[in-house]
């Protein structure tokens, strides 16, 4: 019980402290944050889309994939989250995911600190079905390889993580607001793509 009154900030902390191996698997990951569910490996999967730097070709793609599965896993009311195997063994370097967590730090405390139960009218199993429809719709401009259109909807899914593991039902409302906006701007991007005109590239 004492774990599930610790902050996402602090969760993600125990990520990397107990353990000393260079490399820790997703599948190591998702294990020891089991009992906060689909709204931490939602947070932990779009984390590195929500940060503002240049990112290599496919970067994006391919953390898509797990929020793409967690998405339709929380659409279909699935308790457990399950990953496959291939990337349950996938392994992440252990210096990189505390530098990962150290640039978040700061971002999550701020917005913690303005969480708390809200709207709990609502149950937590319907939340995570309404959040697994909108992380869902979002997650497909992250998969896609273009510029501009990715870190919003990567906020919006981060800030429906958040409100979903404070049960702040206001917090995941405004998420989806974020992320609906992000949608609206990548539409423009992708029609002006269309008409031929060139966007900016950060890669």
């Amino acid at each position: 019980m004492e774990n599930k009154e610790r902050t996402t900030s602090e969760l993600l902390q125990l990520i990397v402290i107990p353990n000393r191996s260079e490399n820790m698997s997703v599948g190591d990951i998702k294990n020891s944050l089991r009992e906060r569910g689909f709204g931490i490996l939602l947070a932990l999967a779009v984390l590195p889309i929500c940060l503002p730097v240049p990112v290599p070709p496919g970067y994006t793609t391919f953390f898509s994939i797990p929020l793409f599965i967690f998405s339709v896993q929380m659409m279909w009311g699935v308790k457990s989250p399950w990953l496959p195997g291939w990337i349950n063994k996938k392994e992440i370097s252990r210096r990189s995911l505390e530098r990962l967590i150290e640039k978040v730090t700061p971002w999550l405390r701020k917005i913690e600190s303005y969480l708390h139960a809200r709207l709990t009218y609502i149950s937590v199993h319907a939340w995570e079905r309404i959040i697994g429809i909108f992380a869902f719709i979002f997650t497909i401009p992250i998969a896609l390889p273009i510029p501009l259109i990715n870190v919003l909807p990567g906020w919006g899914i981060l800030i429906m993580s958040l409100g979903l593991l404070n049960k702040d039902g206001l917090t995941i409302i405004v998420g989806m607001t974020v992320g609906t906006i992000g949608i609206g701007i990548a539409l423009i991007i992708l029609a002006l793509i269309w008409m031929g005109v060139s966007v900016p590239s950060f890669y």
